[in-house]
């Protein structure tokens, strides 16, 4: 990130303003009384800034970021604000809720801009355009810290040492590869602690993925050769490598060595696999990124290829949050700020439209960089093609989210008139419970919005009161509900003004729906009075007579319970949600149950305490490998005497467990 000078970045106090905690009881203006009190705010602001490069930050009432943005000249930019002349509807919005504003000067553009993109992304203020999709992506890592190196995904901070190829548009990508690569590099794939515990090959050996050097069915040599010529396919020289192993092969069967020759053959059949999936033609492009933005019904959906090594590595698309009134341009350039932020860009990045202040990008990606960066917009050739690729592939993506979105905006805008609830449903938490006699016991929250269920959202909650009855289903609802919504309020003091900002945000639900009947429909309602929530409509879906879908009971506080058709799209559409919320309390409390699991069959070794349960878990990775592993293998690790290998020995291998 730009360095920036820390004297300018401290809020500008404004004459005549209350605190802040005085500020919150006094009621805000609005409508033309808010705009001018914004322009007052930015005129008076305007005598401080300074004639010169960097980001501003407009704030509202709570302190929080409205809109970030950069500026050759942040007094000029600040004074087409005040004016509010030709400004667009949001824009005039935005000024009439600031009511402060911070600014960082810069050296140049170029670091205002690379700290603009920082702050979007850390600050996500809800009138700039925000990408809001942007996990990290999946890599292929050759490591090089190790005698027989690992082929494995990787994903997060390149912090290993090794080659690392990528990045990838999904992990199902990284996957095929891997599958296919390893089939022409029969490298292996384990991890450290299956390596060196084992005495046997592995199936991987027997299918011809891997050569064994565990075992030593492979020698240093030609390990190493199989690395290099892995190394040198996913660097591109795939042409190079490809030759070799006509040769190998035309050379083994001449020596009548017929099953060499036939291993070469299924590997260049591999290699054959992954060339015909790279998808268009590549030709002349070594490293590039090429992203087109489609804009329809006022959403934009940006594809993105990735192509490394003149292969194609896969496409994604995303879907940035912005105002009906922002071109293609303008969402261009604020995405390409905030997907670069924290990873390195390549040396060519293709986009389909022409872009505002394109030199300024090009030099900010660089700098990201840290060697030229070319960005693109290309009119003729085999790069146009590129682009004209993905633009199609956005123009689909964003008709088959505009079809999705519209039939899932109608499902719950059946449910809100099923329920007698005002305005659209924009947020729906399902809450459910999962346990076994009360052991491993877990909550578990899910949530469902006009775009689908956003898993993103989801959040499990280990139950940790302790004075709970086993398998006491409504005190874990209970201490559920309580956790969710205390952790939205945080102890703010005026809790009204709070939940517009958080429905604004999000992250109030619109309806909270509870498997469970009549009880369940009480505790809730109980948690919510006892936390002074009245304004979150609840509804509990019971199982229906002998636990038939299609015969559920829904029950509403003050309502006799409903029943649906059983044809209805609505009850369909409930049942989905009902079952999604089961479906990942049962996967988290089985995660959790697996754990203690393998906790509780330690704790019965004799003389095995922490430090050796630990000990043998990182030498074994398993509590399987560690029942299989023989005498002397329990002996090799560290910690572990010959008489403490034999009681663990025998305890898994005379019926004792």
């Amino acid at each position: 990130m730009a360095k920036a000078n820390k004297p300018d970045s401290a809020p500008i106090d404004l004459p005549g303003d209350a605190p802040p905690e005085e500020a919150t009881k006094t009621p805000e203006p609005t409508g033309m009384a808010a705009l001018t009190r914004g322009r007052e705010v930015l005129q008076a602001a305007l005598r401080n800034i300074p004639q010169q490069p960097g980001v501003y930050r407009m704030i509202d009432s709570r302190g929080d970021a409205l809109y970030v943005g950069k500026a050759r000249n942040l007094n000029k930019r600040l004074q087409a604000y005040a004016g509010a002349r030709g400004l667009a509807t949001r824009i005039l919005q935005m000024v009439g809720q600031t009511r402060a504003v911070e600014v960082v000067s810069t050296h140049t553009e170029v670091e205002a801009l690379l700290l603009e993109s920082n702050l979007i992304k850390r600050l996500k203020p809800r009138f700039n355009i925000l990408l809001r999709d942007d996990k990290s992506f999946p890599y292929i890592l050759l490591r090089r810290d190790q005698a027989w190196p690992q082929l494995a995904k990787h994903r997060g901070a390149r912090n290993r040492p090794g080659d690392y190829f990528g990045p990838f548009a999904s992990a199902g990508a990284v996957n095929r590869t891997l599958n296919t690569l390893q089939r022409a590099f029969p490298l292996r794939s384990c991890s450290d602690t299956v390596f060196e515990a084992r005495t046997r090959p592995c199936l991987q050996y027997q299918i011809k993925r891997c050569t064994a050097p565990c075992v030593g069915r492979t020698d240093a040599q030609d390990y190493a050769r199989l690395v290099n010529d892995a190394r040198d396919f996913l660097s591109g020289r795939s042409q190079e490598v490809q030759r070799q192993m006509v040769a190998h092969m035309q050379a083994a069967s001449e020596a009548q060595a017929f099953e060499r020759a036939a291993g070469f053959r299924d590997r260049l059949r591999a290699l054959a696999h992954i060339q015909s999936h790279q998808g268009i033609n590549v030709a002349g492009i070594d490293e590039a990124d090429v992203l087109a933005v489609h804009q329809e019904g006022g959403q934009s959906c940006v594809q993105v290829f990735f192509f490394r090594a003149g292969q194609n590595w896969g496409n994604r698309p995303f879907y940035p949050s912005h105002g009906r009134e922002d071109g293609a341009g303008a969402v261009l350039a604020a995405f390409l700020g905030q997907f670069y932020d924290d990873k390195a860009p390549p040396r060519e990045v293709l986009v389909n439209v022409e872009l505002p202040e394109r030199a300024i990008l090009e030099q900010g990606l660089s700098v990201k960089a840290g060697r030229r960066v070319h960005l693109i917009w290309p009119q003729r050739g085999v790069k146009r093609e590129l682009v004209e690729q993905a633009q199609a592939n956005a123009r689909e993506a964003l008709s088959r989210r505009l079809a999705e979105s519209g039939s899932q905006r109608r499902l719950l805008d059946a449910v809100a008139e099923l329920f007698g609830l005002e305005g659209p449903l924009e947020r729906i938490e399902i809450y459910d419970n999962s346990h076994v006699q009360g052991s491993d016991a877990i909550g578990a929250m899910v949530v469902a919005g006009s775009e689908g269920f956003c898993k993103s959202a989801y959040r499990k909650f280990n139950i940790r009161n302790a004075a709970l009855t086993p398998g006491d289903d409504y005190g874990m609802l209970r201490e559920v509900l309580t956790r969710r919504f205390q952790r939205l309020f945080k102890g703010d003091d005026d809790e009204a003004a709070d939940r517009v900002d958080r429905r604004i945000a999000g992250e109030w639900p619109d309806l909270v729906l509870i498997d469970g009947g009549a009880g369940q429909l009480a505790v809730a309602r109980a948690a919510f009075e006892e936390l002074g929530i009245n304004d979150v409509p609840l509804v509990a879906i019971a199982k229906g007579v002998e636990r038939n879908a299609g015969r559920e009971q829904f029950h509403q506080p003050g309502k006799p319970p409903m029943l649906l058709e059983p044809r209805s799209p609505a009850l369909y559409f409930l049942q989905r949600l009902r079952d999604e919320a089961h479906r990942f309390a049962i996967g988290s409390h089985r995660l959790k149950r697996g754990k203690s699991m393998v906790r509780s069959a330690l704790d019965e070794l004799p003389g095995v305490g922490p430090k050796r349960k630990r000990a043998l878990l990182h030498h074994f990775g398993s509590l399987r490998a560690i029942r299989q592993a023989a005498l002397a293998d329990l002996q090799a690790v560290e910690g572990i005497s010959h008489g403490v290998a034999q009681k663990i020995y025998d305890h898994f291998n005379t019926g004792a467990s």
